[in-house]
């Protein structure tokens, strides 16, 4: 058979549906059609192919041994058709990338850097959407997404920006109000617990924290609690508290003179930040640009931070 002669493609998007749902209504309903339309493509496909794709029993529908070989790839091939549909798109407004970040991430570390950005590729246009939830590349709405965790990100191209530390840091007025000579006197502090979603067993919270280092008579569950690390930092600028801080959502704040690092402890952890996309949506020049210039940012972030360090003796 040709490779290029396919089967009807609404007749391998109904099987698709129905192959899914296991229910021809439902398959039905998301294509907006009736039942008796995807029972019909069905009907056609197998005409095509010549042989069945489903058993009817009274238990219900089944998939034959042939479907179900079938459907995995099936699958992937829509995928990529979406990813195509989605270059085609972007290659003709090669103006655009838009990029996926957590919230505090982009507030804190991206937002500020991106006029650098824009200065330097003026021909491109960032629309940035911040968000918590995973991206589904497949819809072709997101060309390039920046995540904190563990990297492992089955079928995207994938590239480490830098690691995370995490830092007690606070106001300068609150430290001059109620010094911190050692942790010990943590114990005349409100404590700031960053609770972000971020699944990250190894990122110690205030109690781990304090118990790592022996330190007792603190109560390491007290005090407020964020759901966003922006908004811990926030708080402890505002002289709220002490904040239990990622160092590098912190970092420009601290340069600033906002916020202080009493201690110059820094506690490594074993998720990172990342940059991913799809391999098809690296071959476009905006997308290229975009992940070029982050990697750039990120060393040299990285590189002050070893020299901050490195001066304070951590």
């Amino acid at each position: 058979m040709d490779r290029r002669r396919l089967p009807p493609l609404n007749a391998l998007r109904a099987f698709e549906a129905a192959a899914r749902h296991m229910n021809f209504s439902r398959a039905a309903d998301e294509l907006s059609v009736t039942p008796g339309a995807v029972s019909q493509q069905i009907q056609n496909l197998e005409d095509y192919i010549g042989a069945a794709l489903f058993r009817r029993t009274p238990r219900g529908l089944f998939l034959t041994d042939a479907a179900q070989t079938a459907l995995p790839a099936l699958r992937e091939a829509f995928d990529r058709l979406a990813e195509a549909a989605s270059l085609l798109t972007a290659a003709v407004d090669g103006r655009r990338v838009t990029v996926s970040a957590a919230p505090s991430f982009a507030a804190k570390w991206l937002m500020p850097r991106l006029g650098r950005f824009e200065a330097a590729h003026p021909e491109v246009d960032v629309w940035l959407t911040a968000g918590m939830e995973l991206v589904d590349f497949a819809s072709g709405e997101i060309d390039i997404a920046i995540r904190y965790g563990s990297g492992r990100y089955p079928g995207l191209e994938v590239t480490q920006l830098m690691h995370e530390t995490v830092a007690p840091v606070l106001s300068p007025a609150l430290l001059a109000e109620k010094p911190l000579t050692s942790l010990e006197d943590l114990a005349h502090h409100t404590l700031l617990h960053d609770g972000s979603p971020d699944a990250d067993d190894s990122c110690p919270d205030w109690s781990m924290w304090l118990a790592a280092r022996g330190i007792k008579g603190v109560d390491g569950g007290r005090g407020p609690r964020f759901n966003q690390s922006s908004l811990v930092i926030e708080s402890a600028m505002n002289g709220r508290g002490v904040a239990l801080a990622k160092r590098a959502l912190a970092q420009a704040d601290l340069d600033a003179g906002r916020l202080v690092s009493p201690f110059d402890i820094s506690t490594a952890v074993d998720f990172a930040y990342y940059v991913v996309h799809p391999k098809a949506k690296g071959r476009l020049s905006q997308v290229r640009a975009f992940a070029g210039w982050l990697k750039a940012e990120a060393e040299a972030h990285q590189a002050a931070l070893a020299s901050i360090d490195n001066g304070a003796g951590i």
